[in-house]
């Protein structure tokens, strides 16, 4: 007997502009099929339009069952936390063609009414488990404090909720893996926001590395640079309210995803061990002191060297007290092959082979999306500001992006829009994203125990690897 159509909740009229979609009972073992629709189906559609339909696909009417609409529209988010990017994430979101509305929580009532005002969004909910409960929520997106994330999107998933995460996954293995375990579990999309993985150098060198410029990479470096002076006070006494200095305290290490994601975005391997040194802080602020800290740490400034599998290596460098124009170029990279090699720094890039030198600046400068003095920033420290609105650079094949997005504000040298567009499509099409939950383990792990080795005095480590989506 053939598959019934499903409830649809209204007459649909099929145009150019709408999609039909055919997919497996057992999605999560084939993608979806899709082609343009020219009919009108309604939730009255006889059994032999139906047959006409999935013959049409040219698959058996047994296994499929069939899904019309608008093109795009085609699910609902709520944003989980109403903090600095949380804002202009919503925006992004609620733009998005394939997003047909946007909700938000907040522990803090009137942040999330202010953003909802703001952005005209669809509606607040009282709280995350009242967003979980809601079914006319499909997805999530988390802006949460970093330190809370793992069990967050654990509950989001077991929920039955698609799940976009910002950076760092998580802050242990345990939550690291139980991420994992859901996600395999439950089918659902999972994706790590992180910014790196689309940073102009990086895209350069994921270029370069598949043309086989570099010949083989034997050594990258990876830093996230960011003065605590440089706004960072401001936006942790945002989120952390009085007391703020216990959660200022963030070791560095654990928040290694914008250093080592720039490196293994482009890089496709993961790290096998590490040995770490970390700096103890003396600034005397009560900031990254081990008795305010509710993580007990008193590194402000650490580096990590790792090993990586089949050979070579890599050094993380994340900084916290450090004097470097930040608000210019936060992460910064290198990557060393035995044909080529590439360098990035504050204000420039380069190109080099045995020949020479070649400035590739201007293939990985990012343009500016957004005046520092847009009223829309009215609430972020001027010192961070700059990652709020830098846009696309040369190297980035922006013609893929939504129009309704490409004609908003960017930000973190023009990752925004593709973190965005990335996971809308993932969940669409129901495939994994580029940082899917096993990809980000391989970002955010290495720094997890690069930590550990530095409170060890820099004892070497072994570093688990949750390996691949099977």
């Amino acid at each position: 007997m053939s598959s019934p159509l499903p409830e649809i909740c209204a007459h649909v009229a099929c145009t150019p502009e709408c999609t039909l979609r055919i997919y497996p009972r057992n999605f999560s073992e084939r993608k979806w099929q899709f082609f343009p629709a020219t009919y009108e189906v309604s939730r009255t559609a006889s059994p032999l339009d139906a047959r006409k339909l999935l013959a049409h696909t040219g698959l058996e009417t047994g296994a499929v069952w069939v899904a019309v609409g608008r093109m795009g529209r085609t699910f609902t988010l709520g944003v989980v936390g109403a903090g600095h990017f949380a804002g202009q994430f919503a925006e992004l979101f609620m733009h998005h063609p394939s997003v047909s509305r946007v909700f938000v929580t907040d522990l803090i009532a009137e942040r999330a009414t202010d953003l909802m005002r703001a952005s005209s969004l669809a509606g607040v909910h009282e709280s995350f488990d009242a967003m979980l409960a809601d079914p006319a929520v499909d997805a999530v997106a988390i802006f949460t404090q970093r330190w809370t994330h793992g069990p967050l999107v654990v509950r989001a998933l077991r929920a039955g909720k698609h799940v976009y995460s910002a950076v760092p996954m998580a802050i242990s293995a345990e939550e690291i893996a139980a991420i994992i375990d859901a996600v395999r579990e439950t089918g659902l999309v999972y994706m790590m926001g992180e910014t790196s993985y689309y940073n102009p150098a990086t895209v350069l060198a994921r270029s370069r590395l598949a043309d086989g410029s570099f010949g083989r990479l034997f050594y990258a470096e990876g830093d996230y640079v960011h003065d605590m002076d440089l706004g960072f006070y401001e936006a942790y006494e945002y989120s952390g309210g009085p007391d703020w200095r216990r959660t200022a305290s963030y070791p560095p290490l654990l928040y290694p995803t914008h250093s080592i994601g720039g490196v293994l975005g482009a890089w496709p391997t993961f790290a096998t061990n590490v040995t770490a040194v970390g700096m103890v802080d003396n600034r005397g602020d009560g900031v990254f002191d081990r008795s305010v800290s509710m993580f007990d740490n008193d590194f402000s400034n650490a580096t990590a060297f790792f090993e990586l599998d089949g050979g070579g290596s890599m050094r993380a460098n994340e900084f916290r007290r450090v004097g470097y124009p930040s608000h210019i170029r936060e992460s910064r990279f290198r990557f060393f092959g035995t044909d080529g090699s590439f360098e990035q720094v504050a204000t420039g890039a380069w190109w080099y082979t045995r020949e020479g030198a070649e400035d590739v600046s201007a293939q990985v400068e990012s343009s500016s999306t957004l005046s520092l003095d847009d009223p829309r920033l009215a609430n972020v420290d001027p010192a961070l500001r700059p990652a709020f609105v830098s846009g696309y650079a040369q190297v980035h094949d922006a013609t893929r992006i939504p129009p309704t997005l490409r004609a908003l504000p960017n930000g973190h040298e023009g990752s925004h829009h593709f973190l965005v567009d990335d996971f809308a499509r993932a969940v669409d099409d129901h495939t994994p994203p580029p940082v899917d939950a096993w990809m980000a383990a391989r970002f955010t792990l290495p720094g997890i125990i690069a930590h550990e080795s530095a409170r060890r005095g820099g004892e070497r480590l072994v570093i688990p690897d949750f390996g691949t989506r099977a």
